[in-house]
């Protein structure tokens, strides 16, 4: 059986990211799968999808701190836009993250969560999602 949907996501600065655990366990359980796959893919080049810590705010702040230092806003990049940095950072982190599903939930460690990582805000976004199994 195959079960697909959309996520909205609405970002509020130019680089956030947005848990959407909730959203995706949603899903999940309209789908009716017990068992299968969860895969959730960014249908956007500045923005990507990661799968991390959600007890200490401190890991998001740190994550978009080094991703900056990695690849800063420079005026020098030859994409017209402004938004280069957004490019590659998106496909630093990724598009997609994969999950298991087992017994109607979706396998994620305790402190694990899903989040949609804005690059290149503020902005209403889009996730799809595609949900396999029986």
């Amino acid at each position: 059986m195959v079960f697909y949907e959309h996520v909205p996501v609405k970002t509020s600065r130019r680089t956030c990211w947005v848990d959407i655990t909730a959203s995706l366990r949603k899903i999940v359980s309209q789908s009716s799968i017990s068992n299968g796959i969860i895969t959730v893919s960014s249908q956007h080049t500045t923005a990507g999808l990661t799968i991390n810590e959600n007890a200490d705010p401190d890991v998001g702040r740190d994550f978009f701190w080094k991703l900056n230092q990695l690849v800063p806003q420079d005026p020098s990049y030859h994409h017209c836009e402004g938004n280069s940095d957004s490019h590659l950072k998106a496909s630093l982190v990724g598009f997609s993250v994969t999950i298991p599903i087992q017994k109607g939930n979706c396998v994620l460690g305790t402190w694990q969560s899903v989040y949609f990582c804005e690059f290149d805000g503020p902005r209403n976004r889009t996730v799809s999602v595609t949900i396999i199994g029986e």
